[in-house]
């Protein structure tokens, strides 16, 4: 059996702090803390602001899909100059919110999301503010988010981590690299289970600091081609580099 098959294999290895059973293709969690540790005493510690408004959250992330954050930014800055508030979005056509939204791409598709997502947000809450997913239960308010036409696990984890304070684990392109080669998931692992393993896996506290800090690791260094695995500071504790060294 290969090490990857090893690593990934579902064998039962006891009971974690969540209640969940532990498999194989999780490691224990005094090694996740150790990656987590080396990350800050490379990059630092971030500091998550606590003033970011869960419906904005929400409108950026989805203007992120398939764009850089300068794009998004842009659009998200130009949507709020021309709409003074989400209400005006919401009844506005779609042609007039995807002018403004245009540099982040995907304009078309993006407008008629947020249109949606607004109107559905205002007939089941009554209002267009998200606050309430600080008070409501994490797992009611991960539903309610996933629950809205476009919105996968990584927006909802990004709304209730940035926005909420809540204890929430999100996973983009980089984050999902970097975990695959630390064998923290499955290679073929779908972005529900990888939100699911890696949730359990980050400790509560540190939510935020592994989020920023293996993007930083996966943009820099853990590169999709060409990764720079001697000037890493998890080369002790990744596999990655002796499975290339051998096959390559």
């Amino acid at each position: 059996m290969s090490t990857h098959s090893r690593r990934t294999k579902a064998v039962s290895q006891g009971t974690g702090a969540s209640g969940h059973r532990r498999t194989e293709d999780e490691p224990p969690r005094v090694k996740v803390r150790t990656v987590i540790a080396r990350l800050e005493a490379r990059y630092g510690i971030p500091r998550l602001r606590a003033d970011r408004d869960p419906l904005d959250t929400l409108i950026e992330t989805i203007l992120s899909q398939a764009t850089n954050d300068r794009n998004r930014d842009r659009a998200f800055a130009e949507l709020k100059r021309q709409f003074p508030t989400w209400e005006a979005v919401r009844r506005a056509p779609v042609r007039q919110i995807a002018r403004a939204i245009h540099s982040g791409g995907l304009a078309a598709v993006k407008s008629a999301r947020i249109k949606k997502i607004l109107a559905h947000i205002q007939q089941r809450v009554g209002s267009l503010d998200l606050n309430f997913l600080r008070r409501i239960p994490v797992e009611q308010a991960r539903a309610f988010l996933t629950s809205l036409d476009g919105v996968g696990p990584k927006t909802a984890a990004c709304v209730l981590l940035f926005s909420c304070q809540r204890p929430v684990f999100p996973a983009d392109t980089h984050i999902l690299r970097v975990t695959r080669r630390l064998g923290w998931i499955p290679e073929n692992c779908s972005d529900e289970r990888a939100h699911e393993i890696l949730g359990r896996l980050i400790p509560a506290e540190k939510c935020y600091s592994a989020h920023i800090n293996l993007i930083r690791l996966g943009r820099d260094v853990c590169r999709p081609r060409a990764p720079r695995c001697d000037e890493c500071c998890l080369r002790s504790e990744c596999p990655f580099p002796q499975e290339t060294t051998r096959f390559h």
